[in-house]
């Protein structure tokens, strides 16, 4: 929703929401304050800590919002992502303090250890509290004001749907304008089809309507600036919404290049705090991995070396961000190291792969080199997997929308290999299912999306019989 419909709205409304947006910061500050205060040390309001924190609790805790993808309850929900971006404030903290060769500006370990466990605690309680508050308040609140729709199809429905599911907006719908039959049209028994689209200029001024939303397909444009003639000698607000949910879209929002309005139709979902987030995250969990499996890691590289002569580190081209060449790290699984114009996929039973490699590859211990590669920025944990040039210079001339997945960087694992799409692609319909996954995950991303895909695919190892 548009920025004048929402908050033409009571100022204690506004006055809410703004308190809603910096509660974590305050709540963050005074829980430093008081185990500071508990623990008898002194407290610095200017120390570079305070001003670190409150920048990144203002930035990274938002008031949750409704997620397009969302598999757990909406109080689950905003909890783990509560507790999800108060580790990324800690590693942000934890990555200042070695960088600096600071210890954490100056406070005692136990200090930074108790106020560490406690202010989630208190984030959860407060950020629960203040949905809670806003929902009650929102829900008795009397300045509703009426809309109606212009157009009656997928698009005016998911308006209305989306309004009538965020009591924030205000907003009543109260029916639609069509000029097609309500049996043609086959309205919903919650929607309500008021009359033909040029009754729409008199119902507005009879009954003081205060919004219309004109979302009528772009292909009728002569029909929008009629309706916009007759409905000068009115007093609503008009919103025209583009009938962009025709394309097969990535991330789509709208926007404005230095005043001129721009909609997205294809974008990556890792911009701005989201991106620091997804990258902060990374960076945190493959140092923790790395340290954890180094012993696994020194072992595999042994065996390797004395189970067949070769390499032990196998590197191919492969497309990372934005189509980009990288170098892509595994162990080395096969008697050849193939990285040419052709290269054929590994299958069942292939004679190129050692007796040891089948064994890293089953189990995906293959992988585990491009950690390496998620700290040097070249990949993520999650994302699409990256396939070698060869076969993306092959698939991105059969399948539409192949190279939209290079969007975002390349993952280890991805929403594609929880569903069951890994191994060999010999037939071109594996892939594009393959791609679906991939379009989906740019779509519908979201930090609990990367974490569910995480623990599927430690799962899913354990028992998956197409890695060969």
């Amino acid at each position: 929703m548009t920025q004048p419909a929402l908050f033409k709205q009571s100022f204690l409304i506004m006055a809410l929401a703004t308190l809603q947006t910096v509660m974590p910061t305050i709540v963050a500050v005074a829980a430093l304050y008081a185990t500071i205060i508990l623990f008898g040390d002194a407290f610095d309001p200017s120390s570079a800590t305070i001003v670190i924190v409150a920048v990144a609790c203002l930035v990274l805790i938002q008031p949750p919002r409704e997620s397009n993808m969302q598999f757990t309850s909406p109080r689950i929900s905003a909890v783990v992502d509560v507790i999800f971006r108060w580790f990324l404030i800690l590693a942000l903290l934890l990555a200042i303090a070695y960088v600096t060769k600071s210890q954490l500006q100056a406070y005692p370990r136990r200090v930074f250890l108790t106020w560490a466990a406690l202010t989630p605690v208190a984030l959860i309680v407060t950020t629960l509290g203040m949905q809670e508050l806003m929902r009650r308040f929102l829900m008795n609140a009397s300045e509703v004001r009426s809309a109606i729709i212009a157009g009656y199809n997928s698009t005016s429905l998911e308006l209305a749907r989306r309004m009538r599911k965020n009591p924030a907006m205000r907003l009543e719908v109260t029916g639609f304008f069509d000029d097609r039959s309500s049996d043609r049209l086959g309205v919903e028994s919650d929607s309500r089809l008021i009359g033909a689209l040029s009754d729409l200029g008199q119902y507005a001024r009879e009954h003081r309507t205060d919004v219309i939303f004109i979302a009528l397909p772009i292909r009728h444009l002569m029909r929008v600036m009629n309706l916009l003639d007759d409905l000068r000698d009115t007093t609503a607000s008009i919103y025209y919404v583009p009938d962009i949910f025709v394309f097969d879209l990535i991330q789509a929002r709208s926007g404005e290049v230095h005043g001129i309005p721009v909609v997205a139709m294809c974008e990556t979902p890792f911009y701005g705090y989201r991106g620091a987030a997804k990258r902060l995250t990374d960076i945190a969990l493959s140092v923790i991995i790395l340290l954890l499996l180094l012993p696994l890691l020194a072992l595999i590289a042994v065996l390797v070396k004395w189970s067949s002569p070769g390499p032990i580190i196998f590197k191919q081209r492969r497309y990372g961000l934005d189509g980009q060449e990288i170098v892509v790290y595994k162990f080395r699984t096969m008697k050849v190291t193939e990285d040419g114009a052709h290269i054929r996929q590994a299958s069942k039973a292939d004679d190129r792969i050692t007796p040891f490699g089948a064994v890293l590859r089953r189990s995906s211990l293959d992988e585990l080199p491009q950690l390496i590669n998620v700290l040097q920025g070249r990949m993520s944990l999650v994302g699409p997997r990256p396939h070698a040039v060869a076969h993306n210079e092959e698939y991105r001339k059969l399948i539409k929308g192949y190279m939209v997945r290079h969007k975002v960087l390349p993952g280890i694992t991805g929403l594609a290999q929880v569903n069951g799409c890994r191994g060999e692609t010999s037939q071109l319909h594996e892939m594009q299912a393959r791609v679906n996954f991939d379009l989906d995950y740019l779509r519908h991303w979201s930090p609990m999306l990367d974490i569910k895909i995480i623990l599927l695919t430690i799962i899913r190892v354990l028992r998956d019989d197409k890695a060969y």
